[in-house]
């Protein structure tokens, strides 16, 4: 083994073997050994990487297996890194945002029973994803997608005494075992007719693949193959339908909706389809599949944004919208641009979430931002960081998010695949709708009458924006400690965060403000990807692009003449006059909407939907094959049957073994001539 071998192996062991001493000794070892050792493990393997992209940048690539665990005729299972350009822009992303979580968590957690557990968790969950995005075959890949799902789990149940974490958590895990059981249909279809695990092997088969169908249908090959990946991405990528778990898993601390929710995990799946490219390229039916499912996910769930009152949950539907965008990547064949816009939303989307959870700190952690008002003055930091973060979101030329977000535009406008023209429509919209709802957000939170400290009862009367607040989740703040009392009291004033919670803000905010500028060229226009993203000539819309790109200044300098930007502008301006200029507005007009806020208001229903068809189906199932199965079957008959037919038996023995010598003799006579009148018979 080279030692850039070793060191590769170094990234994401790391980090697991932080989560080891700190999980395993959790409730031995001081609260600092825990943070110690989980952020060092990050920070070295965050060290790797930079070495790694360095030796990457020079030329230099590695594909091969480190291990093999097992070996079924010419199908081997191995454990291999694939060491390219698309896995080391991974590999930074998910080490710098995991380390600067880590960095925060020391301060939000810091009065949590559960912290040494907690940072065992995170560390544990950095290693999932490097061996996810570093695997060079389905099986490993699989194994670093269950494992990200499993920590998932245990980290939005981090406070399994509330039901609604323990509800949330659940909800995930079910909803992502239907992306995931498509996902282990496509890798089989995969493994069945190619006849190997390994990417490469698999890629050098593509054309042969292309041309067969699944045995005994019509279907090709590939097209379903592609489709049963997919929905495993739009499981762990929180597509409709299957996005349901994704607002709900706001129940766990803020800083895994940061790491989990925001930079990484939810991006597995984005990751996943620009790495299987070379597949998807030769089926247009999956990738018109794709495109229409993440152009629905990216209007469709920015529209809930509008409506919610809880700080997470606002950002948490923009999330949701932006991974749609990212998925209508995909769908045009933008790849570069859908991974572009991971990092660049990667940074900016973790900022906002620790951003809204030192406001939660600030505000004794009340979630409602109708509580709130005015924060700028006393949470500078916070206010100034979550601005930037906020316009990057919307796509403010010069901001990172205006880079990659215009790019996908562009790049569907330019398509011509099937449902581009509703993709086109979706994500322009979007645009407007992501403005408007991210303003709604920054103006009720740090600007405008100040709303906090009052007494019970008299809060969300500023504005009359009573709409949207799920009573679900009316109490499920993001505090561990019942008795504690949310929110500020009256007379008492928000507080900036110590500097362990803010130094990850400004972190956080420096990408957000400038890596678009300075990587879009060579990730988009330039051979980043080459050998790594593969296009056909007839889908490749940013080549088309590029031909206009001259610098990064110069885009940015058109892109305030394009229609993105006044959009983005009138919906910051339409918030600003709703909740600043007029903040009667909202309430006046929210009868005229009622239909449609009731609609948003119960998120389209689909809530509704899966409780009743599936919890409800399997409830019924359950109940038809207890009373069937259990109490008819297995308890009637097998149980109280046997029992009967024992007792039968036994009371029939109990009429012939009497006891009396005459009895028996008699039986015998009868026997012995019955015996002889058989006999006869036969002669």
């Amino acid at each position: 083994m080279t030692s850039m071998q070793k060191l590769y192996l170094l990234i994401p062991l790391a980090p697991l073997m932080g989560a080891i001493i700190a999980g395993l000794f959790c409730r031995v070892i001081p609260r600092w050994v825990a943070h110690t050792v989980t952020i060092l493990g990050v920070a070295v393997a965050l060290a790797a990487s930079f070495v790694v992209f360095q030796d990457v940048q020079a030329g230099n690539s590695f594909n091969g297996a480190l291990y093999t665990w097992a070996a079924s005729g010419s199908l081997k299972m191995e454990i291999g890194f694939q060491i390219d350009k698309l896995t080391v822009m991974m590999m930074l992303v998910v080490t710098f945002v995991s380390l600067m979580v880590h960095l925060y968590t020391v301060g939000y957690m810091a009065e949590d029973p559960g912290y040494n557990r907690f940072f065992s968790y995170i560390s544990l969950f950095t290693f999932s994803m490097l061996m996810l995005v570093m695997s060079n075959n389905f099986v490993q890949l699989f194994f670093g997608w269950e494992a990200v799902g499993l920590v998932s789990y245990l980290l939005i149940g981090f406070w399994y005494t509330r039901p609604t974490a323990i509800y949330a958590n659940l909800k995930a895990f079910l909803v992502n075992r239907v992306g995931d059981f498509g996902f282990l249909l496509g890798i089989g279809l995969i493994a069945a007719y190619a006849g190997t695990l390994n990417y490469a092997e698999v890629f050098a088969k593509r054309e042969e693949l292309a041309s067969m169908v699944v045995a005994g249908t019509d279907w090709p090959l590939l097209t379903a193959a592609c489709i049963c990946l997919f929905i495993g991405a739009m499981g762990k990528s929180a597509q409709v339908p299957l996005h349901v778990w994704l607002p709900d898993s706001m129940e766990g601390p803020t800083p895994i909706s940061a790491l989990i929710h925001a930079a990484t995990m939810v991006t597995a799946g984005i990751f996943m389809v620009t790495r299987m490219s070379p597949l998807f390229e030769l089926s247009e039916t999956a990738l018109s599949f794709v495109l229409v499912i993440g152009a629905t996910t990216a209007l469709f769930m920015g529209f809930l944004g509008i409506i919610q009152n809880d700080i997470k949950r606002v950002v948490a539907y923009s999330t949701l919208s932006q991974l749609g965008y990212m998925t209508v990547a995909l769908g045009v064949s933008a790849y570069s641009a859908a991974v572009f816009h991971l990092m660049t939303h990667a940074f900016f989307k973790a900022l906002l979430f620790l951003g809204a959870g030192s406001v939660i700190m600030g505000m004794h952690h009340d979630q409602d931002i109708r509580n709130m008002g005015g924060l700028w003055k006393y949470m500078p930091i916070t206010w100034f960081t979550s601005l930037l973060g906020s316009a990057a979101l919307i796509g403010v030329p010069f901001l990172s998010g205006f880079y990659s977000k215009d790019s996908i535009i562009e790049a569907v406008h330019d398509a011509h695949i099937a449902g581009a023209g509703y993709a086109y429509f979706c994500v322009v919209v979007g645009v407007f709708v992501t403005a408007f709802y991210s303003f709604r957000m920054y103006f009720l939170v740090f600007h405008g009458k100040e709303r906090f400290g009052q007494a019970h009862g008299d809060h969300h009367d500023a504005h009359g924006d009573d709409h949207g607040h799920d009573d679900a989740h009316a109490d499920a703040h993001d505090d561990d400690h019942a008795h504690e009392h949310h929110g500020l009291a009256p007379g008492q004033k928000p507080h900036e965060s110590p500097w362990v919670v803010w130094l990850p803000l400004v972190l956080l905010a420096i990408p957000s403000v400038g890596i678009g500028y300075y990587t879009i060229q060579p990730m988009l226009f330039g051979d980043w990807f080459s050998g790594v993203v593969e296009v056909l000539p007839q889908h490749d819309t940013l080549e088309e692009i590029g031909h206009h790109f001259t610098t990064a200044s110069a885009m940015a300098m058109h892109g305030v003449t394009a229609l993105p930007f006044w959009l983005a502008l009138g919906g910051v301006v339409l918030a600003w006059v709703m909740y600043i200029a007029v903040p009667s507005l909202p309430g006046r007009i929210a009868p005229l909407f009622r239909p449609i806020t009731c609609v948003l208001e119960n998120k389209y229903f689909f809530d509704r939907f899966n409780e009743i068809v599936f919890a409800g189906g399997a409830r019924l199932l359950g109940k038809s094959l207890w009373a069937a199965g259990d109490r008819t079957i297995i308890d009637g008959v097998l149980v109280n049957g046997t029992a009967s037919a024992v007792g039968a038996f036994a009371r029939l023995a109990r009429g012939i073994q009497t006891g009396y010598i005459y009895r028996y003799a008699f039986a015998m006579v009868i026997g012995v001539c019955l015996l002889l009148l058989w006999r006869l018979g036969f002669k």
